[in-house]
Protein backbone atom coordinates (compact mmCIF):
# COMPACT_ATOMS: atom_id res chain seq x y z
CA UNK A 1 0.00 0.00 0.00
CA UNK A 2 0.95 3.42 -1.20
CA UNK A 3 0.77 5.10 2.61
CA UNK A 4 1.64 8.58 0.62
CA UNK A 5 -1.54 8.75 -1.43
CA UNK A 6 -4.62 9.01 0.82
CA UNK A 7 -8.40 9.93 -0.14
CA UNK A 8 -11.50 10.38 1.73
CA UNK A 9 -15.59 10.59 1.21
CA UNK A 10 -17.08 12.98 3.51
CA UNK A 11 -20.69 12.13 3.78
CA UNK A 12 -22.93 14.60 5.40
CA UNK A 13 -25.69 11.75 6.97
CA UNK A 14 -29.01 13.07 5.41
CA UNK A 15 -30.27 9.70 4.86
CA UNK A 16 -29.70 8.92 1.51
CA UNK A 17 -27.33 8.69 -1.21
CA UNK A 18 -27.88 10.64 -4.63
CA UNK A 19 -25.81 9.56 -7.63
CA UNK A 20 -23.41 12.60 -7.29
CA UNK A 21 -22.45 11.09 -3.78
CA UNK A 22 -22.15 7.57 -5.18
CA UNK A 23 -20.13 9.01 -8.15
CA UNK A 24 -17.95 10.68 -6.00
CA UNK A 25 -17.20 7.83 -3.79
CA UNK A 26 -16.44 5.78 -6.52
CA UNK A 27 -13.94 7.99 -7.92
CA UNK A 28 -12.11 8.24 -4.64
CA UNK A 29 -12.34 4.71 -4.35
CA UNK A 30 -11.39 3.61 -7.85
CA UNK A 31 -8.41 6.20 -7.73
CA UNK A 32 -7.23 4.85 -4.03
CA UNK A 33 -7.40 1.03 -5.55
CA UNK A 34 -5.48 2.30 -8.66
CA UNK A 35 -2.81 4.43 -7.01
CA UNK A 36 -2.83 1.68 -4.14
CA UNK A 37 -3.66 4.21 -1.74
CA UNK A 38 -5.52 4.52 1.41
CA UNK A 39 -9.78 4.84 0.84
CA UNK A 40 -11.33 6.96 4.10
CA UNK A 41 -14.67 7.26 5.18
CA UNK A 42 -15.41 10.08 7.28
CA UNK A 43 -18.61 11.49 8.45
CA UNK A 44 -19.42 15.32 8.38
CA UNK A 45 -22.54 14.95 11.33
CA UNK A 46 -21.66 18.41 13.28
CA UNK A 47 -24.49 20.52 11.37
CA UNK A 48 -27.58 19.39 13.21
CA UNK A 49 -29.93 20.34 10.19
CA UNK A 50 -28.26 17.63 8.52
CA UNK A 51 -28.52 15.14 10.42
CA UNK A 52 -31.00 12.62 9.43
CA UNK A 53 -29.31 9.15 9.37
CA UNK A 54 -27.95 8.87 12.84
CA UNK A 55 -23.92 7.32 12.56
CA UNK A 56 -24.78 7.21 8.42
CA UNK A 57 -25.47 3.37 8.89
CA UNK A 58 -27.97 4.29 5.76
CA UNK A 59 -24.74 5.73 3.87
CA UNK A 60 -22.32 3.37 5.25
CA UNK A 61 -25.02 0.33 4.09
CA UNK A 62 -25.16 1.59 0.68
CA UNK A 63 -21.52 1.78 0.17
CA UNK A 64 -20.93 -1.77 1.42
CA UNK A 65 -24.09 -2.90 -1.75
CA UNK A 66 -21.83 -0.72 -4.03
CA UNK A 67 -18.72 -2.68 -3.03
CA UNK A 68 -17.18 0.44 -1.84
CA UNK A 69 -14.93 -1.01 0.36
CA UNK A 70 -12.74 1.46 2.62
CA UNK A 71 -9.28 0.86 4.97
CA UNK A 72 -10.25 3.54 7.55
CA UNK A 73 -13.25 4.80 8.93
CA UNK A 74 -16.87 4.15 11.29
CA UNK A 75 -17.20 0.62 12.34
CA UNK A 76 -13.42 -0.20 11.57
CA UNK A 77 -11.03 2.67 13.03
CA UNK A 78 -7.86 3.63 11.78
CA UNK A 79 -4.91 5.44 12.88
CA UNK A 80 -6.67 8.61 12.66
CA UNK A 81 -10.04 7.86 14.82
CA UNK A 82 -12.94 9.03 15.50
CA UNK A 83 -14.27 9.28 11.84
CA UNK A 84 -17.61 10.99 12.84
CA UNK A 85 -16.87 14.53 12.82
CA UNK A 86 -18.84 15.32 15.85
CA UNK A 87 -16.67 12.95 17.95
CA UNK A 88 -13.49 15.29 17.01
CA UNK A 89 -14.35 18.69 18.86
CA UNK A 90 -11.09 18.62 20.85
CA UNK A 91 -9.17 18.30 17.50
CA UNK A 92 -11.21 21.57 15.87
CA UNK A 93 -10.29 23.22 19.69
CA UNK A 94 -7.09 22.86 19.42
CA UNK A 95 -6.57 24.15 15.91
CA UNK A 96 -8.72 26.77 16.44
CA UNK A 97 -6.78 28.15 19.91
CA UNK A 98 -4.10 27.79 17.39
CA UNK A 99 -5.30 30.07 15.03
CA UNK A 100 -6.14 32.40 17.35
CA UNK A 101 -2.31 32.51 18.91
CA UNK A 102 -1.16 33.58 15.25
CA UNK A 103 -3.87 36.45 15.18
CA UNK A 104 -5.68 34.25 12.19
CA UNK A 105 -9.29 34.72 13.89
CA UNK A 106 -11.13 37.10 15.41
CA UNK A 107 -14.71 36.78 17.25
CA UNK A 108 -17.52 38.39 15.22
CA UNK A 109 -20.68 39.62 17.36
CA UNK A 110 -22.44 40.62 13.95
CA UNK A 111 -26.63 38.66 14.45
CA UNK A 112 -27.86 37.04 11.17
CA UNK A 113 -29.71 40.03 10.36
CA UNK A 114 -27.46 42.78 10.29
CA UNK A 115 -25.20 40.58 8.34
CA UNK A 116 -28.04 40.07 5.80
CA UNK A 117 -28.67 44.04 6.41
CA UNK A 118 -25.11 44.91 5.09
CA UNK A 119 -25.56 42.55 2.22
CA UNK A 120 -28.58 44.08 0.87
CA UNK A 121 -27.02 47.43 1.21
CA UNK A 122 -23.86 45.79 -0.71
CA UNK A 123 -25.97 44.71 -3.29
CA UNK A 124 -28.23 47.76 -3.65
CA UNK A 125 -24.91 50.01 -4.11
CA UNK A 126 -23.58 47.45 -6.80
CA UNK A 127 -20.88 46.03 -4.77
CA UNK A 128 -19.91 42.78 -3.90
CA UNK A 129 -21.68 41.59 -1.03
CA UNK A 130 -18.60 40.37 1.49
CA UNK A 131 -18.60 40.93 5.06
CA UNK A 132 -17.19 44.74 6.23
CA UNK A 133 -14.89 43.28 8.93
CA UNK A 134 -16.41 45.44 11.42
CA UNK A 135 -16.15 43.46 14.61
CA UNK A 136 -12.15 43.29 12.99
CA UNK A 137 -12.33 46.63 14.27
CA UNK A 138 -13.77 46.39 17.69
CA UNK A 139 -11.55 47.48 20.56
CA UNK A 140 -10.30 44.71 23.07
CA UNK A 141 -12.50 46.84 25.93
CA UNK A 142 -15.65 46.74 22.88
CA UNK A 143 -14.92 42.75 22.95
CA UNK A 144 -14.74 42.49 26.80
CA UNK A 145 -18.24 44.73 27.27
CA UNK A 146 -19.58 42.02 24.73
CA UNK A 147 -18.56 38.78 26.38
CA UNK A 148 -19.54 40.68 29.74
CA UNK A 149 -23.06 41.22 28.05
CA UNK A 150 -22.95 37.48 27.28
CA UNK A 151 -23.55 38.32 23.38
CA UNK A 152 -22.93 35.61 21.10
CA UNK A 153 -20.32 35.13 18.81
CA UNK A 154 -18.77 33.11 16.37
CA UNK A 155 -15.17 32.80 15.09
CA UNK A 156 -13.95 34.62 11.67
CA UNK A 157 -10.65 34.02 9.34
CA UNK A 158 -9.10 36.96 8.77
CA UNK A 159 -7.69 36.59 5.64
CA UNK A 160 -4.88 38.13 3.98
CA UNK A 161 -4.15 40.18 0.14
CA UNK A 162 -2.14 37.65 -1.36
CA UNK A 163 -3.26 35.39 -3.85
CA UNK A 164 -2.96 31.47 -2.88
CA UNK A 165 -2.42 28.46 -6.09
CA UNK A 166 -3.72 25.04 -5.96
CA UNK A 167 -3.64 22.13 -8.31
CA UNK A 168 -6.58 20.47 -9.90
CA UNK A 169 -6.17 17.40 -11.53
CA UNK A 170 -8.80 18.04 -14.57
CA UNK A 171 -7.56 22.04 -14.77
CA UNK A 172 -4.31 22.34 -13.46
CA UNK A 173 -3.11 25.44 -11.61
CA UNK A 174 -5.55 27.52 -10.52
CA UNK A 175 -5.22 31.11 -8.26
CA UNK A 176 -7.25 33.22 -5.88
CA UNK A 177 -6.75 36.09 -4.51
CA UNK A 178 -7.87 36.58 -1.22
CA UNK A 179 -8.81 39.97 -1.48
CA UNK A 180 -11.99 38.90 -3.42
CA UNK A 181 -13.19 37.32 -0.52
CA UNK A 182 -14.68 37.57 2.65
CA UNK A 183 -13.30 36.70 5.99
CA UNK A 184 -15.34 33.56 6.46
CA UNK A 185 -17.21 31.53 9.78
CA UNK A 186 -14.71 28.86 11.48
CA UNK A 187 -17.19 28.02 14.37
CA UNK A 188 -21.11 28.29 14.39
CA UNK A 189 -22.68 30.29 17.44
CA UNK A 190 -23.11 26.65 19.27
CA UNK A 191 -19.36 26.40 19.42
CA UNK A 192 -19.28 23.76 16.78
CA UNK A 193 -17.04 24.39 13.51
CA UNK A 194 -18.24 24.75 10.25
CA UNK A 195 -17.69 22.68 6.84
CA UNK A 196 -15.02 24.39 5.86
CA UNK A 197 -12.64 24.41 9.07
CA UNK A 198 -13.75 20.93 10.20
CA UNK A 199 -12.58 19.76 6.87
CA UNK A 200 -9.34 21.76 6.57
CA UNK A 201 -8.79 20.57 9.83
CA UNK A 202 -9.40 16.59 9.09
CA UNK A 203 -7.65 16.87 5.86
CA UNK A 204 -4.50 17.63 7.35
CA UNK A 205 -5.19 15.29 10.54
CA UNK A 206 -5.68 12.37 8.19
CA UNK A 207 -2.78 13.35 6.05
CA UNK A 208 -4.85 13.45 3.01
CA UNK A 209 -3.15 13.98 0.07
CA UNK A 210 -6.17 14.12 -2.65
CA UNK A 211 -9.22 16.16 -2.33
CA UNK A 212 -11.90 14.80 -4.50
CA UNK A 213 -15.11 16.04 -4.50
CA UNK A 214 -17.92 17.65 -6.81
CA UNK A 215 -17.24 20.85 -8.68
CA UNK A 216 -19.77 22.35 -7.02
CA UNK A 217 -16.94 22.87 -3.60
CA UNK A 218 -14.54 24.84 -6.25
CA UNK A 219 -16.47 28.03 -4.39
CA UNK A 220 -15.23 26.94 -1.29
CA UNK A 221 -11.64 26.04 -1.90
CA UNK A 222 -10.18 29.22 -2.09
CA UNK A 223 -11.08 29.82 1.63
CA UNK A 224 -9.63 26.38 2.54
CA UNK A 225 -6.18 26.49 0.77
CA UNK A 226 -6.06 30.05 2.87
CA UNK A 227 -6.21 27.97 5.76
CA UNK A 228 -3.42 25.40 4.36
CA UNK A 229 -1.23 28.55 3.28
CA UNK A 230 -1.90 30.94 6.20
CA UNK A 231 -1.11 28.21 9.00
CA UNK A 232 1.89 27.04 6.87
CA UNK A 233 0.56 23.65 6.35
CA UNK A 234 0.96 21.34 2.84
CA UNK A 235 -2.13 21.78 0.44
CA UNK A 236 -3.60 18.37 -1.08
CA UNK A 237 -3.87 17.84 -4.57
CA UNK A 238 -7.06 18.95 -6.08
CA UNK A 239 -9.72 17.22 -8.58
CA UNK A 240 -13.15 18.74 -8.59
CA UNK A 241 -15.53 16.61 -10.81
CA UNK A 242 -18.10 17.60 -12.85
CA UNK A 243 -21.71 18.55 -11.75
CA UNK A 244 -23.91 15.79 -13.06
CA UNK A 245 -26.65 17.02 -15.14
CA UNK A 246 -30.56 15.27 -16.86
CA UNK A 247 -31.03 15.25 -20.43
CA UNK A 248 -31.97 18.76 -20.28
CA UNK A 249 -28.52 20.03 -18.94
CA UNK A 250 -29.86 20.87 -15.71
CA UNK A 251 -28.29 19.75 -12.45
CA UNK A 252 -29.55 16.30 -11.45
CA UNK A 253 -32.50 16.40 -9.02
CA UNK A 254 -35.07 15.01 -7.56
CA UNK A 255 -37.22 15.64 -10.27
CA UNK A 256 -34.92 13.06 -12.40
CA UNK A 257 -35.55 9.20 -12.18
CA UNK A 258 -32.34 7.75 -10.57
CA UNK A 259 -31.19 10.71 -8.25
CA UNK A 260 -31.54 8.62 -5.41
CA UNK A 261 -29.78 5.23 -5.26
CA UNK A 262 -32.30 4.05 -3.72
CA UNK A 263 -34.57 4.58 -6.60
CA UNK A 264 -32.48 2.71 -8.77
CA UNK A 265 -32.01 0.20 -6.24
CA UNK A 266 -35.57 -0.37 -5.81
CA UNK A 267 -36.27 -0.77 -9.39
CA UNK A 268 -33.65 -3.29 -9.66
CA UNK A 269 -30.48 -2.16 -10.77
CA UNK A 270 -27.49 -4.16 -10.16
CA UNK A 271 -24.53 -2.20 -7.83
CA UNK A 272 -21.89 -3.44 -10.18
CA UNK A 273 -24.01 -1.67 -13.31
CA UNK A 274 -24.29 1.23 -11.16
CA UNK A 275 -20.82 1.59 -10.72
CA UNK A 276 -19.92 0.40 -14.08
CA UNK A 277 -21.81 3.07 -15.50
CA UNK A 278 -20.67 6.09 -13.63
CA UNK A 279 -16.99 5.10 -13.50
CA UNK A 280 -17.46 4.94 -17.46
CA UNK A 281 -19.36 8.88 -17.09
CA UNK A 282 -16.80 11.50 -18.15
CA UNK A 283 -13.97 9.28 -17.08
CA UNK A 284 -11.37 7.68 -19.84
CA UNK A 285 -11.91 4.03 -20.46
CA UNK A 286 -10.65 3.01 -23.80
CA UNK A 287 -11.98 0.16 -25.29
CA UNK A 288 -10.20 -2.14 -27.31
CA UNK A 289 -11.30 -2.20 -31.88
CA UNK A 290 -14.41 -0.52 -30.47
CA UNK A 291 -15.98 -3.15 -28.95
CA UNK A 292 -18.47 -1.61 -26.36
CA UNK A 293 -18.86 -5.32 -24.65
CA UNK A 294 -15.12 -4.47 -22.93
CA UNK A 295 -16.92 -1.57 -21.17
CA UNK A 296 -18.68 -4.19 -19.04
CA UNK A 297 -16.24 -4.38 -16.16
CA UNK A 298 -16.39 -4.86 -12.29
CA UNK A 299 -14.58 -2.83 -9.80
CA UNK A 300 -11.42 -4.70 -9.84
CA UNK A 301 -11.10 -4.18 -13.39
CA UNK A 302 -12.41 -0.62 -13.92
CA UNK A 303 -9.39 0.46 -10.84
CA UNK A 304 -6.80 -1.38 -13.13
CA UNK A 305 -7.60 0.83 -16.55
CA UNK A 306 -8.36 4.02 -14.42
CA UNK A 307 -6.26 6.93 -16.17
CA UNK A 308 -4.95 9.66 -14.31
CA UNK A 309 -3.36 11.60 -17.15
CA UNK A 310 -6.41 11.37 -19.16
CA UNK A 311 -9.15 13.67 -16.90
CA UNK A 312 -11.38 15.91 -18.91
CA UNK A 313 -12.38 19.19 -17.43
CA UNK A 314 -15.70 19.51 -18.67
CA UNK A 315 -18.29 21.43 -15.92
CA UNK A 316 -20.65 19.19 -16.47
CA UNK A 317 -21.63 15.28 -17.39
CA UNK A 318 -25.33 13.86 -18.84
CA UNK A 319 -26.64 11.62 -17.04
CA UNK A 320 -28.03 9.30 -19.57
CA UNK A 321 -30.57 6.37 -18.22
CA UNK A 322 -30.90 4.52 -21.80
CA UNK A 323 -26.73 3.46 -21.47
CA UNK A 324 -27.52 2.48 -17.49
CA UNK A 325 -30.43 -0.08 -19.03
CA UNK A 326 -27.64 -1.50 -21.54
CA UNK A 327 -25.07 -1.42 -18.90
CA UNK A 328 -27.37 -3.07 -16.27
CA UNK A 329 -29.12 -6.06 -18.88
CA UNK A 330 -25.37 -6.68 -19.76
CA UNK A 331 -24.64 -7.22 -15.76
CA UNK A 332 -27.37 -9.22 -15.32
CA UNK A 333 -26.60 -11.74 -18.41
CA UNK A 334 -22.84 -11.92 -17.10
CA UNK A 335 -24.11 -12.79 -13.21
CA UNK A 336 -24.47 -16.37 -12.68
CA UNK A 337 -27.70 -18.30 -12.59
CA UNK A 338 -27.80 -19.08 -8.92
CA UNK A 339 -26.88 -15.46 -7.86
CA UNK A 340 -29.67 -14.17 -10.21
CA UNK A 341 -32.62 -16.54 -8.37
CA UNK A 342 -31.32 -15.04 -5.20
CA UNK A 343 -31.31 -11.60 -6.33
CA UNK A 344 -34.54 -11.58 -7.52
CA UNK A 345 -36.01 -12.76 -4.80
CA UNK A 346 -36.66 -9.45 -3.35
CA UNK A 347 -38.77 -8.73 -6.27
CA UNK A 348 -41.05 -11.96 -6.22
CA UNK A 349 -43.47 -12.75 -3.36
CA UNK A 350 -45.25 -15.49 -4.91
CA UNK A 351 -43.77 -19.03 -4.49
CA UNK A 352 -43.11 -21.57 -7.82
CA UNK A 353 -45.38 -24.33 -7.80
CA UNK A 354 -43.21 -26.40 -9.54
CA UNK A 355 -39.22 -25.30 -8.93
CA UNK A 356 -37.60 -27.23 -11.95
CA UNK A 357 -39.80 -25.98 -14.66
CA UNK A 358 -40.22 -22.42 -12.98
CA UNK A 359 -35.80 -22.34 -12.92
CA UNK A 360 -36.52 -23.33 -16.60
CA UNK A 361 -38.36 -19.89 -17.25
CA UNK A 362 -36.13 -17.78 -15.37
CA UNK A 363 -33.08 -19.08 -17.30
CA UNK A 364 -34.79 -17.95 -20.64
CA UNK A 365 -35.51 -14.59 -19.56
CA UNK A 366 -32.38 -13.92 -17.31
CA UNK A 367 -31.00 -12.10 -20.88
CA UNK A 368 -33.89 -10.05 -21.47
CA UNK A 369 -34.44 -8.69 -18.39
CA UNK A 370 -33.00 -4.56 -18.16
CA UNK A 371 -33.93 -4.28 -14.36
CA UNK A 372 -34.77 -6.78 -11.58
CA UNK A 373 -37.88 -5.49 -11.49
CA UNK A 374 -39.19 -6.67 -14.71
CA UNK A 375 -39.31 -10.41 -13.36
CA UNK A 376 -42.64 -9.45 -11.84
CA UNK A 377 -44.19 -8.71 -15.29
CA UNK A 378 -42.03 -11.30 -17.03
CA UNK A 379 -43.12 -14.07 -14.63
CA UNK A 380 -46.81 -12.84 -14.00
CA UNK A 381 -48.07 -14.97 -16.34
CA UNK A 382 -46.84 -18.02 -14.29
CA UNK A 383 -48.10 -17.51 -11.36
CA UNK A 384 -51.61 -15.70 -12.81
CA UNK A 385 -54.13 -17.14 -15.22
CA UNK A 386 -54.54 -14.48 -18.00
CA UNK A 387 -58.10 -12.78 -18.10
CA UNK A 388 -59.14 -12.47 -21.61
CA UNK A 389 -61.45 -10.05 -22.97
CA UNK A 390 -63.51 -11.16 -26.55
CA UNK A 391 -64.04 -8.01 -27.41
CA UNK A 392 -60.36 -7.30 -27.99
CA UNK A 393 -60.00 -10.26 -30.40
CA UNK A 394 -60.00 -10.33 -34.14
CA UNK A 395 -62.70 -12.25 -35.85
CA UNK A 396 -60.24 -14.64 -37.12
CA UNK A 397 -58.65 -15.38 -33.13
CA UNK A 398 -62.65 -15.52 -31.95
CA UNK A 399 -62.66 -18.64 -34.70
CA UNK A 400 -59.36 -19.61 -33.46
CA UNK A 401 -60.67 -19.89 -29.85
CA UNK A 402 -64.15 -21.16 -31.17
CA UNK A 403 -62.45 -24.24 -33.38
CA UNK A 404 -59.63 -24.83 -30.45
CA UNK A 405 -62.94 -25.91 -27.71
CA UNK A 406 -64.07 -28.62 -30.18
CA UNK A 407 -60.72 -30.31 -30.53
CA UNK A 408 -60.12 -30.25 -26.77
CA UNK A 409 -59.58 -33.97 -26.72
CA UNK A 410 -56.98 -34.32 -29.04
CA UNK A 411 -55.06 -31.70 -27.11
CA UNK A 412 -55.48 -33.47 -23.69
CA UNK A 413 -54.32 -36.71 -25.01
CA UNK A 414 -50.96 -35.49 -26.03
CA UNK A 415 -50.11 -32.18 -24.44
CA UNK A 416 -48.13 -34.21 -21.97
CA UNK A 417 -45.51 -34.87 -25.03
CA UNK A 418 -45.80 -31.35 -26.39
CA UNK A 419 -44.16 -31.47 -29.75
CA UNK A 420 -46.25 -34.19 -30.43
CA UNK A 421 -49.35 -31.58 -29.35
CA UNK A 422 -48.16 -28.81 -31.39
CA UNK A 423 -47.86 -31.29 -34.40
CA UNK A 424 -51.33 -32.54 -34.49
CA UNK A 425 -52.80 -28.71 -33.94
CA UNK A 426 -50.56 -27.29 -36.40
CA UNK A 427 -51.81 -30.17 -39.23
CA UNK A 428 -55.78 -30.14 -37.78
CA UNK A 429 -55.77 -26.08 -38.73
CA UNK A 430 -54.46 -26.60 -41.67
CA UNK A 431 -56.84 -28.62 -42.82
CA UNK A 432 -59.48 -26.05 -41.12
CA UNK A 433 -57.87 -23.52 -43.17
CA UNK A 434 -56.58 -21.54 -39.94
CA UNK A 435 -53.86 -19.58 -40.51
CA UNK A 436 -51.03 -20.96 -38.04
CA UNK A 437 -49.88 -17.43 -37.36
CA UNK A 438 -54.01 -16.81 -35.89
CA UNK A 439 -53.61 -20.40 -34.01
CA UNK A 440 -50.31 -19.02 -32.05
CA UNK A 441 -51.28 -15.46 -31.33
CA UNK A 442 -54.66 -17.34 -29.65
CA UNK A 443 -52.49 -20.29 -28.15
CA UNK A 444 -50.28 -17.81 -26.48
CA UNK A 445 -53.10 -15.38 -25.25
CA UNK A 446 -54.77 -17.87 -23.31
CA UNK A 447 -51.32 -19.37 -22.09
CA UNK A 448 -49.81 -16.31 -20.98
CA UNK A 449 -52.21 -13.17 -21.92
CA UNK A 450 -49.57 -12.03 -24.14
CA UNK A 451 -49.44 -12.07 -27.83
CA UNK A 452 -45.74 -12.22 -27.95
CA UNK A 453 -43.29 -14.37 -26.08
CA UNK A 454 -41.69 -17.45 -25.46
CA UNK A 455 -42.49 -20.77 -28.09
CA UNK A 456 -46.09 -22.82 -27.28
CA UNK A 457 -43.62 -25.44 -26.58
CA UNK A 458 -41.57 -23.68 -23.73
CA UNK A 459 -45.23 -22.34 -22.20
CA UNK A 460 -46.43 -25.48 -22.09
CA UNK A 461 -43.24 -27.13 -20.34
CA UNK A 462 -42.60 -24.33 -18.03
CA UNK A 463 -46.31 -24.35 -17.17
CA UNK A 464 -46.96 -28.23 -17.40
CA UNK A 465 -49.50 -30.27 -18.89
CA UNK A 466 -52.14 -29.87 -16.40
CA UNK A 467 -52.43 -26.00 -16.13
CA UNK A 468 -51.58 -25.69 -19.94
CA UNK A 469 -54.46 -27.67 -20.54
CA UNK A 470 -56.57 -25.88 -18.24
CA UNK A 471 -55.66 -22.66 -19.50
CA UNK A 472 -56.38 -23.81 -23.08
CA UNK A 473 -59.82 -25.17 -22.10
CA UNK A 474 -61.06 -22.09 -20.62
CA UNK A 475 -63.16 -20.38 -22.69
CA UNK A 476 -62.51 -16.72 -23.67
CA UNK A 477 -65.05 -14.08 -21.60
CA UNK A 478 -67.37 -12.19 -23.21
Amino acid sequence: MNSAIRVRFAPSPTGFMHLGNVRTALINYLFARHMNGTFIIRVEDTDQQRLFDLQAQGILKDLAWLGLTFQEGPGIGGPYAPYYQSERHEIYQRQLQECIALGKAYRCFCTVEELEKKRERQIAQKLPPRYDRSCLLLTASQVAQKLTDEIPFIWRFKLGNETVTIFDLARGNISYNLANFSDFALTRQDGSCTFIFANFVDDVEMEISHVIRGEDHLSNTANQAALYQELGKKLPVFWHLPIMANSEGKKLSKRDFGFSLHDLRNAGYLPEAITNYLALLGLAFKCADGDSSAEIMSLTQLSSVFKVDHISATGQIKYDIEKLHWINQKWIQRISFNDFKERIGNFLNEKPYNEESFDALLKIIQPELITLHDIIEKTHFYFHRPKLDLARLTDEEKMVDAWLEIIMPAIKETIATPEVCIKILAERAKAASIQSKALYMVLRKKLTGHAHGLSIKELIVILGPQESYRRLSTLISE
